[in-house]
């Protein structure tokens, strides 16, 4: 991983879950911040490459950064009005 990963205020583990499942929570997730907190998303299912993105740009929130780590993929999004 990345020396300077961004720091997050909330976790969303979604490791083991497919598609639609992880995009459900990370509705849900988001429902409960404020503008401006991050959350960070852990999923296993390849298909959030695709839908995070999409997620993200849907709803106007910030995509900050992403990662693949082995099988595990790591995003960083910034909450947004």
């Amino acid at each position: 991983m990345s020396e300077t990963l961004p720091d997050f205020d909330e976790q969303l583990d979604t490791r083991g879950l497919f598609c639609p499942e992880p995009i459900m929570m990370l509705h849900n997730k988001v429902a409960e911040l404020q503008p401006g907190q991050v959350v960070q998303v852990i999923a296993t299912d390849p298909a959030t490459t695709r839908d995070v993105p999409k997620f993200c740009q849907f709803l106007s929130h910030e995509l900050v950064t992403q990662e693949v780590v082995d099988d595990e993929f790591y995003y960083y999004i910034r909450v947004c009005d």
